[in-house]
Formats: structure tokens, C-alpha cells, sequence
């Protein structure tokens, strides 16, 4: 008989008997007995039964049995796999976490969407259940970023990301002129199975690691950020010339003669808001809020338009800036620059000295920003008024007014104002720390330290937090007005999850502080906790894990409030040129106050343009991240064998998380470094105990460091602990 016709006819036999017996399951000999398969073809039959499991037809348990495919047992969602090997499936209904061993992974890498066929049910409770992947829904890796080597009939290429542990066979045909040890990007052929290896074509060469700004490049490869614009984009922008019509200027409200300001980071290129700030007759403050009017020049659905939402907003990596717009539009047509007219969407709120919002309006506008400052001049400003009477200051050769000091001295006031009614009703003033990194002229980083934050930042991001926070009442108002139409774009902030409120109280006790949540959480209750802290030795350790503890803020069409901030509304209307969000809320606003007759055409549905932007975010915020740690690791890859300062910021079974606070940067100490004793780890209190000795290491404790190892293309360190 043919053998393909024979394996038809095998294949049958499995199905008719497994469905004719749903309720049971066979191991495989019994199962080959019963359907009185020979010995000698039973290798045939064992293989045969693999290929049904693989294409989902029959369903394997564990012990080598199998069964009838059950519908519901069959569940999809996202494989988070672990540098271990092992992974876990983030379920589409929410449901709980299932765990994925590596054996059991098929064909499917990390972020795959994924279908996991359910087989094996915990006996005990607090366990996992246990999947087997059954097919890719779709692939996140489409390219991946490794190093070249050369080998004999086949090269291959070593991922860079550990979560994909197996290296990648590159045919002579296929590695376009890599060299052996250069970055590559190479695109993955489709795969059928784990016994299949992985294999690709190199599609780009970026360099060896070494070379001037490889590094980040392979980070922007990695995770598939856009960076360079399509030629349709490009030709549509060069149109845009940005020149502002007569009708234009008749239509708008004129505000050129006023004190308009941008107060930005010093090496900012696209200034998207300005501010202003009068004081009324009844004793308020009349602020104004202008914003860039990207909408104006950017018209929905075009191609700029189009590749903007792909792009979700822009990317601000460690040594560069990867837009969401064209450089022409960015940094010159929408950037209101020092002396130049500029169209902007204007928010005007006077505010009484109870820091309330008693009237506002929109505007449709044009200003010429007077000065441009930058954070640390208007601190500046701000400190030597404090030290002097006379309220005209002279900086750089230039002496600004009366009337341009008492309005930063008044912006200030508000500012505290403000700050202080939100604390009131709720707002979480986190202070973490954020590494600044200097880059010499090859891209290397000589230093390293907290990146300075002023009074003058609180002042613009008080002043965008209550536009933002404006925009958003004025459409709740509308809408309750309109029975629930004028569909929206919130910026939402959830309740963290009890689990990891019990989990962060737990931390918290173990370091001497109290965390007490009642039935209901709080912000109130994580504004306490920070107080708690203030000015101790645990203030970062302890923010920065009750930062983790939250859920991820996100944009929705839904609007249950922003848990952070303590507002019940709230959205983003403040940066049009580096997030879409912004942008479609300005087109949104604009219909819905009159200022266009007709509904903007988007490229995509609210809901969609909601998922890409959120995903776009969180995809940027990891790429920032890792582009500095690979700075942090470069910048103490010379400094083997120095000794530093630390304090444990993590413990895990394996080891010890220690943080430099000097340098911001992070290492691990391994337990089996930890050479004088045999070590235990203490879950629940957060510390490692010496079985021996006694000694114990725990979350918040001063150690001193050896650096030991620096491994450049994980971005990893490691370190020594020195004993005393």
C-alpha cells in the first residue's frame, strides 16, 4: 500500500476511535493496540500521532496520552516567554496565566498571539494550568536583530533578545554580504514546528557593535520602530509650505501682541505648547494655554496622517529623536519658534485663587511666542527674584521686564495652587529619578546622573495637566447634555489590582512603613505611603515599586477616570506633534465646538486608533529604556573591578538586584556568588538568609559592590558583593 495512503488510513482510524470514545483518553501503546497497529510500523504510528497534536486534531496529556480535541479547551493570547525558556500565555478573556514549558512551545517565539490547547489542570491550588502552543495567530517577530557568524554550509545569527533562545540558520544565498560579528536584521521564513529550526534572510546590516550608534539602531530594528518615512509622505509634506493665508489670519483670534512663551528642555526642537498668564479685574488668573494646530496643517486620512497613527507619536531614545511627523513639520511649520506667526488651538481658564476653573474657552488662534526659555532659565529667574527686590533681571546680556518676571512669579503661584487642590482630591506626586546620559561627539557616554527637575517643569506640566483636564470636563459636560454621543478620546488611568496592592503592602511592612488599603483603594492611600518615605533612604526603592504596582495608563473611548492623577476626566490635547492621540482629540474638539462642519475621517475606528496608540506608547517607553541601559552598560564597561556603593533593589531566588544610585544603574549579584554561606530565599520577606550563618540581605539594605562583569549585547551587569 502507499505509504501516504496508508497514513490516511491511520489517520482516520485515530479520529473515528477517539471521537467514538470522547470521554477517555489512551496512552500510545494501548491506543496503537487497539487499533491494532504492527510493531514494525509503530515509530510510523508515534510520529503520526505528533503531526495530529501539532495541527490541533487530536489532543495529547500528559504521560504520552491522548484524546478527542476538546473545543474549550482551547484558549488564545500572547506568550510572554522567560530567558529560562519557559513562558506564559496572557490570555485574550483575561483569564488566568498559563503556564508554557519550553518542550510545549511549538513553533511560536515571544509576543506571539497565539492558540494553546489546555492539558493539563492543576491538582493543587496556587498552581498554573498547563498549555501546549497549537498554531501562531500571528507572528510579533516578523525581523529579528542578532550578530552574524559565519559557519561551514550554513552561518547563522545569535538573537540579541534572550527570550529567543534559538539561533537562526542563514543559508550563503541569504546573508547578503554580512560579515562575521556585524549586527544584522534578518527576516524569519515561515516555520511549521519546533523540530524545524529557525531559519531567515539578512535584510539589513547595521554595523558592528561597536561602530558610532549601532547599538541604539539595533534597539529601533528590535522592535520594529519606524524611522524612516515613505516617499508618499515625503512628497505630500513638501506641498505643506506653511504659509499663512489672509483668510487665515481674518478668521482666527489675533494674539501676536501678547506675552506668549515656550519653556522647554534645552535641547528641544518642536515646541508644541505655549503659555500666557494675565491677571482679571476680579483678582483670577486668565491663563492660556496654545497649543500647536497640527490639524490645520495635517489633514485627516492623508498619507501623513496615516503613517503618523502607525507611528503612534514619536520616540525620544537616548541620543536621538525619531518623529511622528516630517522634520518640516515637526520642527519648523508646527513648531511655535521665537518671532514666528504660528496657528495654535488655544485653551483660555481663569482661575480663582482657590486654584478652580470658573470659566474657560477655545480658541482657534495665532501667536508669536515673545521668548523662548528653557526650564533652567526660568528657574533661574524664579531663584534670583528670591534673592533680590528689584523684580527686572538680567540674563545673558538681555534684561527682561517687570511684566515678564511677575508673570513667571505668578505662573508659579498658580502652579503651587494647582498642586496643591489636586493633592487635595487625590494626585499621586511621584518623584522618581530619571537617568540623564551625556554622550561625547562618537556617541559615548562620559557621565551619568539624575536628571535635574525644577520648579519651572512643574509649572508647564500643572498648566498642560489642567488644559488637558478641561478639554476632557467640557465633553463630559456635552455629553451628558447629549445622552452619551460625542464619542471620545480619554487618557484613563484604572485601580491597580488588588493582588498587587496585597503584594506592595507586604513589601512596604517588611521595610517599617504602613500601607493600609480598605475595601476600596485609594489614591489617597499611595499618596500617604509617599509621604511616608519622603527623605529616607528607601524614597526611589519604594516609589518605584509602587509605580510598578499600578496599572499602565492608557487611552479609551471609555472614561473611568484617571486613578493617578485623582481627576474623574481627563485626556491629552496638549501634544499634537508627538502623539496621534492628541491630534485626533483636536479634530474631535474642533467639530464638536464648531470650528469644522463636518466629522473628521480618521484612518481608522476610535477604538483601533485607542489599541495602536496605547501599544505604540508602551513600544516607545521599552525602547527609550533599553536604549539607556545600553549607555549605563557601555559607560562602566572600563570599570571592571571598581568597587561602588549600592542598595539592593530586588531579591529573586537566583540573586541579588543592586542599584548604584550614583549612576542610576542596576546589576545582579548571583546566589552562587555569595561564596560565605549557602543561601535561602525568603519570599515572603523579602531577603536572602544564610542557612549558617545567619546573615541576611534584604529589599532597601546598603552593600558595597565589586563590578564583575559587563555583557555588552545583553545589557546586563554584574557584580561582586565585598564582604566586610
Amino acid at each position: 500500500m502507499d505509504k501516504s495512503v496508508k497514513k490516511k488510513r491511520y489517520k482516520k482510524k485515530v479520529v473515528d476511535f477517539l471521537d467514538k470514545h470522547a470521554k477517555s483518553i489512551f496512552k500510545r501503546r494501548i491506543l496503537a493496540k487497539r487499533l491494532h497497529i504492527p510493531n514494525k510500523q509503530y515509530q510510523d504510528f508515534k510520529r503520526l500521532l505528533d503531526t495530529l497534536v501539532d495541527q490541533g486534531i487530536i489532543q495529547r496529556y500528559k504521560g504520552h496520552r491522548y484524546g478527542k480535541m476538546k473545543k474549550d479547551n482551547i484558549v488564545s493570547g500572547t506568550l510572554d516567554v522567560k530567558t529560562e525558556g519557559f513562558g506564559f500565555l496572557k490570555r485574550d478573556d483575561g483569564g488566568e496565566d498559563i503556564f508554557i514549558s519550553q518542550r510545549n512551545m511549538g513553533p511560536a517565539l515571544h509576543k506571539d498571539r497565539v492558540e494553546v490547547n489546555l492539558w493539563a489542570v492543576p491538582k493543587h491550588k496556587g498552581k498554573l494550568c498547563e498549555g501546549r502552543v497549537l498554531k501562531v495567530l500571528e507572528r510579533y517577530h516578523k525581523r529579528i536583530v542578532g550578530i552574524f557568524t559565519e559557519g561551514g554550509k550554513f552561518h547563522y545569527v545569535i538573537p540579541d533578545d534572550l527570550k529567543i533562545s534559538q539561533d537562526i540558520l542563514i543559508t550563503e544565498d541569504n546573508r547578503a554580504q554580512a560579515k562575521p560579528g556585524q549586527k544584522v536584521v534578518v527576516e524569519l521564513e515561515p516555520r511549521k514546528d519546533m523540530r524545524t529550526p529557525l531559519q531567515g534572510r539578512v535584510v539589513n546590516i547595521i554595523g558592528y557593535p561597536e561602530d558610532k550608534g549601532v547599538d541604539v539602531d539595533s534597539i529601533i530594528y528590535d522592535m520594529g520602530i519606524r524611522f524612516s518615512f515613505p516617499d508618499a509622505v515625503k512628497q505630500e509634506a513638501k506641498k505643506i509650505t506653511g504659509k499663512i493665508s489672509e483668510e487665515e489670519y481674518k478668521k482666527r483670534l489675533d494674539l501676536r501682541g501678547k506675552l506668549i512663551f515656550t519653556i522647554d528642555p534645552e535641547d528641544a526642537k518642536d515646541y508644541d505648547d505655549a503659555v500666557s498668564l494675565e491677571r482679571s479685574d476680579r483678582g483670577n488668573f486668565l491663563l492660556g494655554v496654545h497649543i500647536a494646530d497640527v490639524s490645520h496643517w495635517v489633514q485627516a486620512n492623508s498619507h501623513i496622517d496615516q503613517e503618523a497613527l502607525e507611528r503612534g507619536n514619536s520616540v525620544y531614545l537616548v541620543d536621538r529623536v525619531i518623529p511622528m511627523l516630517p522634520e518640516q513639520i515637526s520642527n519648523h511649520i508646527c513648531s511655535l519658534q521665537q518671532g514666528e506667526d504660528r496657528l495654535c488651538y488655544s485653551v483660555f481658564m481663569e482661575v480663582n485663587p482657590e486654584g478652580e476653573v470658573i470659566h474657560y474657552d477655545f480658541k482657534e488662534s495665532i501667536i508669536n511666542s515673545t521668548y523662548r526659555f528653557s526650564y533652567k532659565e526660568v528657574q533661574k529667574i524664579l531663584d534670583e527674584q528670591k534673592r533680590h527686590s528689584s523684580s527686572a533681571i538680567q540674563k545673558k546680556g538681555q534684561t527682561y521686564s517687570d511684566t515678564v518676571v511677575r508673570t513667571m512669579i505668578d505662573m508659579y503661584h498658580v502652579k503651587l495652587i494647582l498642586k496643591e487642590k489636586w493633592r487635595q482630591k487625590g494626585l499621586i506626586d511621584f518623584t522618581t529619578l530619571e537617568p540623564e546620559v551625556l554622550l561625547d561627539s562618537d556617541g559615548k557616554p562620559y557621565d551619568i546622573k539624575a536628571r535635574e527637575f525644577f520648579d519651572s517643569n512643574e509649572i508647564i506640566e500643572s498648566f498642560m495637566l489642567l488644559a488637558n483636564r478641561t478639554v476632557a470636563g467640557h465633553i463630559q459636560k456635552i455629553r451628558e447634555t447629549k445622552e452619551g454621543k460625542f464619542p471620545f478620546v480619554y487618557r484613563i488611568h484604572e485601580k491597580p489590582d488588588r493582588e498587587k496592592i496585597t503584594e506592595l503592602r507586604r513589601f512596604v511592612e517588611v521595610l517599617g512603613y504602613e500601607f493600609n488599603v480598605g475595601k476600596r483603594v485609594k489614591s489617597k492611600n499611595f499618596q500617604r505611603l509617599i509621604q511616608q518615605v519622603k527623605g529616607t533612604e528607601h524614597e526611589y526603592l519604594v516609589e518605584n515599586i509602587a509605580l510598578r504596582s499600578m496599572m499602565k495608563a492608557k487611552y479609551s473611548k471609555a472614561n473611568p477616570g484617571h486613578f493617578g492623577l485623582g481627576f474623574t476626566h481627563y485626556t491629552h490635547f496638549t501634544s499634537p506633534i508627538r502623539r496621534y492621540a492628541d491630534l485626533t482629540v483636536h479634530r474631535l474638539l474642533k467639530f464638536y465646538c464648531g470650528y469644522a462642519d463636518d466629522p473628521p475621517v480618521f484612518p481608522a475606528s476610535l477604538s483601533e486608533i485607542c489599541k495602536t496608540t496605547t501599544e505604540r506608547e508602551i513600544t516607545a517607553e521599552s525602547a527609550e529604556r533599553e536604549s539607556i541601559k545600553a549607555k549605563q552598560v557601555q559607560f562602566m564597561a572600563n570599570k571592571i573591578g571598581q568597587e561602588f556603593s549600592g542598595i539592593i533593589s530586588g531579591i529573586v531566588p537566583f540573586g541579588l538586584f543592586v542599584e548604584i544610585p550614583e549612576y542610576l544603574i542596576e546589576g545582579l549579584i548571583a546566589i552562587r556568588d555569595l561564596y560565605d554561606d549557602y543561601y535561602v530565599h525568603d519570599e515572603d520577606h523579602y531577603c536572602l538568609i544564610g542557612e549558617k550563618r545567619g546573615k541576611v540581605f534584604r529589599i532597601g539594605d546598603p552593600v558595597r559592590v565589586r563590578l564583575k562583569r559587563v555583557l555588552l549585547e545583553m545589557r546586563k551587569i554584574d557584580f561582586d558583593i565585598v564582604f566586610e
